[in-house]
Parts: structure tokens; sequence; C-alpha cells
């Protein structure tokens, strides 16, 4: 496929467009270089160089007797794990690699990725059955799986509001644990054969960074030793926020009531 110059500046944004996007969905590091590598080489670029960390993405290409075109882009979003429009990004660049489709139609279907969300009903029982899955296997009461899975309604409730927001990960985290553990202890309080620990254990999976932290230890072991790191410090400030939310409000219900 043959590209005019004005062609390849907008496949380079596009491209750009899909790496924030994959890391906005939790992908890894070297799943996003490969990605827009491929693509650049699939549209007629000789020559592609794109380098990304959690907060950055440049992209370089060179074409048959054409200067190189550098775009960088900053990445403000904090990853998330998406899989759902994981899997329609995976879909859309193998398609693209085997038969490029036209610049104008590749932007078209990013921006249709980008606004398509998973289904909230999909999300709300995914929460329910696993905080109060949880909260029986590890030992816990038919009650107590009820009240975590009651409580993983709040928690979704609160992440979607909070993502409106411009609060940061740590924040929510940090808020959405204490408003939550502040809750369980009160109700365990009122409800002697509830069992707080175990509803907790149940509520705080929900909120745990397993998948980044994961992504993050895979990313070093691959050679990006950069973003490994930058992405193991902030999956463990998370995680502390998480634990000083439900600390903190199992000390408040502990001394004041």
């Amino acid at each position: 496929m043959t590209l005019t110059k004005e062609k390849q500046t907008e496949l380079a944004e596009c491209l750009l467009d899909m790496g924030a996007l994959l890391l906005d969905c939790g992908a890894e590091i070297s799943r996003v270089e490969e990605t827009l590598m491929r693509m650049g080489r699939a549209y007629g670029a000789r020559h592609v160089d794109a380098f990304a960390i959690t907060s950055i993405i440049t992209l370089t290409m060179e074409f048959d007797d054409e200067d190189a075109i550098t775009e960088t882009r900053r990445i403000y979003s904090s990853a998330g794990t998406d899989f759902y429009r994981l899997e329609k990004l995976n879909d859309l660049s193998r398609s693209c690699c085997a038969a490029p489709i036209p610049v104008a139609e590749l932007r078209a279907k990013l921006e249709h990725v980008a606004e398509g969300k998973k289904p909230e009903s999909v999300i709300l029982w995914g929460s329910i059955l696993a905080a109060g899955g949880f909260a029986v296997f590890f030992g816990g009461t038919i009650w107590d799986g009820l009240t975590a899975a009651a409580f993983a309604l709040l928690i979704c409730f609160l992440q979607k509001q909070l993502g409106h927001t411009q609060i940061s990960t740590t924040g929510s985290n940090l808020f959405i644990s204490f408003l939550s553990g502040l809750g369980v202890g009160l109700l365990c309080r009122l409800v002697p054969m509830l069992h707080m620990d175990m509803i907790l254990i149940g509520d705080i999976m929900l909120l745990i960074p397993g998948i980044a932290m994961t992504n993050s230890i895979r990313n070093m072991l691959g050679g990006n030793t950069i973003s490994g790191a930058v992405r193991l410090l902030e999956s463990l400030i998370w995680a502390a926020a998480l634990a000083g939310g439900f600390m903190t409000a199992m000390l408040i219900v502990e001394l004041t009531i």
C-alpha cells in the first residue's frame, strides 16, 4: 500500500492512538511495541521503531524516498484491565497486518473500539460472584458471601462515579477501601453473626491490582525493565492505598464502637 506524506502522518497518529488504547486496556509493553511495528510495516514502512513505557509512546517510521516520521504521545490514563477492548484491538491489528485497510477506515474502527464498553451487567454480576465466592471460599458463611456481594455493588458504584473525576487511582482506591471497610465494620458490629475478615477478603479481591503487578514482572523478564519497574511501583502504591484504607476503617470501628 502506497501512502502520501499526509496519509503517512495520519497513519502514525492512528498507530499512537492504538498504542494508547492498548496501554489503557492493560496490555504489556512488548505487545504494544510489537503491534505498532507490525502494523507500520504492513502499511509500507521499510523501517519502524516503537518505544513505549507506561507514560509515553514514541514511534518512528521510514518510508521509501521519504524523510522519517516521528510522533510522540504522552499517556495520562492509568492502566486498567479491559480484556473486552483488548481483544478487539488485537483482532483489528491482526486483520490490518493481513490486509491493510484505508487509514480513514482504521481511524473509524479505533474510535469505535475506544467508545466500546463492557456491558455494566457483566461487570456487576462478575463483581458479585467474585466477592461472594471468595468470601465463602476462604471460610466465610453464606451470609458473609451475600454481604460481600452486596458491598461489591457499592464498590462498583464508587468506581464508576470516581472514574468521571480527576482523582488518581491511588486516591480512589484509598477512598473506596476506607468507605467499604467502614461500612462492613459497622454492619458486623450490628450483626454479630457476620465475620468482618471474611467479608473484607471477598471485597478486597475486586480492588487488588494483581494483573498489573503480573504484567510488570513480565515486562521486566522480557527486557522492558523501566516500564516493568514503574508499573510494579505503581501497583505496590495502589496496594498500599487499599491496605491503608481498610486498616484505617477497621481502626475507627474498633476505637469508636
